[in-house]
């Protein structure tokens, strides 16, 4: 991938299963971003991120977690932040504190 694209040009998809999910960046057929989770109850629970190389320092992480926050919503489900990155963001950032299950 090119590195003058930015986070805009980036198309985050859910992919799920009964227990399970990721939201993820793909580009020809190649994995470029990934938060994984898993369902427990009402609640979404953030295991994982990782972002290529290539896009690290462009929003990326915050694209993905953007993108499963408005799923847990549409779910009516909370996020349980596992994930260091999730965490850290959670704990910075007072908007997302409605979603916050340690809340």
């Amino acid at each position: 991938m090119d590195s003058k694209n930015t986070s805009q040009e980036l198309t985050v998809q859910i992919e799920e299963a009964p227990s399970n999910g990721r939201a993820f960046i793909n580009n020809n057929d190649k994995d470029l971003a990934e938060m994984t989770f898993s369902k427990a109850g009402d609640k979404i629970i953030v295991d994982h991120t990782i972002v290529d190389d290539s896009l690290r320092g462009q929003g990326v992480g915050r694209l993905l977690l953007n993108k499963l926050v408005e799923y847990a919503k549409n779910q009516n489900m909370k996020i349980f932040p596992l994930c260091p990155y999730v965490k850290s963001v959670f704990d910075k950032d007072a908007t997302f504190a409605e979603m916050d299950a340690r809340k």
